[in-house]
């Protein structure tokens, strides 16, 4: 028995065909996003010769151990590392949001000579990587006094992150309706409380966004940590690991530990952020 050739094909293009292969691409893509963490998570709790026989396999009650973890906590200052860590990312966060909003709301709401000049000045800095003035930005902290401080790497990833959260933000604030900022104007309210008690919070989920895309490469990186507080008091906890990797050993053990410890805080800010997260890009895409 033979079927027409539109029911026979017809299952391809179906909307729950399409749905299905889309869930199934997307839970592929966090499978391999997810799979460097869970192996990092695994072998961070197996002793060193059964991280090397086996690094897939799961802990055994043979292999299970928690000697990284006490070298870690024990004879380190992880704890000051990550603290370090902490305060620098949540401090740039903070002033990235603060100054790319205020910016971002002057780029969109004002018209002033020179603002599609600042704007593609802004765009510029989002397309030329930072660490190209390494150099610039180390002479610049050290004629500033502010050369082992946290300061310094606070100031620098505010610098990093704000070209591309002005540009986002900048989007965002264009499309909420100027009907409320006329009208909050009539009633005599000031462009502060219209910034703060009106604009920001419509913005949350692009604040969201921004504090995701900005808080990841603050918190990970090496790069500046090394060059401009590589001193023990203000290490952070990217530098903090690198005393377990030697010329001719490396302590995997301890390193795969710290590195669990690490990635924690990141998991905990992005579930609290995702829901906005995911607001903030599909508002993104549909706009």
């Amino acid at each position: 028995m033979t079927y027409p050739a539109h029911t026979q094909t017809g299952w391809l293009f179906r909307p729950d065909f399409g749905r299905l292969c889309v869930h199934l691409v997307l839970l592929a893509y966090t499978a391999l996003a997810l799979f460097p963490i869970v192996l990092i998570l695994i072998n961070s709790i197996k002793t060193r010769a059964a991280i090397f026989a086996d690094p897939l396999a799961l802990p055994t009650m043979k292999t299970l151990t928690l000697v990284g973890f006490q070298k870690v906590l024990a004879s380190t200052d992880f704890l000051l590392y990550f603290g370090n860590s902490l305060y620098v990312t949540v401090g740039a966060l903070v002033m990235i949001i603060l100054f790319g909003a205020m910016a971002a709301w002057a780029l969109s709401e004002y018209a002033f000579m020179g603002n599609r000049l600042l704007a593609l000045f802004m765009a510029i800095g989002i397309m030329i990587p930072i660490r190209l003035g390494t150099v610039s930005i180390l002479d610049l902290v050290v004629h500033l006094h502010l050369i082992n401080t946290r300061s310094a790497l606070i100031l620098v990833y505010a610098a990093q992150g704000l070209p591309l959260a002005i540009m986002i933000l900048a989007e965002f604030i264009r499309q909420i309706p100027g009907e409320l900022k006329d009208a909050a104007r009539c009633d005599g309210v000031g462009e502060f409380k219209i910034f703060f008690q009106i604009v920001l919070p419509l913005i949350r989920p692009a604040i969201a966004t921004v504090a995701v895309f900005t808080m990841i490469p603050a918190w990970n990186d090496l790069w500046f940590p090394l060059i401009l507080a590589p001193s023990d008091e203000t290490k952070t906890v990217t530098l903090g690991v690198q005393q377990f990797i030697g010329q001719y050993a490396t302590d995997w053990n301890s390193v795969l530990a710290a590195l669990s410890l690490a990635v924690i805080p990141m998991l905990i800010l992005y579930a609290i952020f995702s829901r906005q997260l995911i607001r903030g890009l599909t508002a993104g895409a549909v706009k």
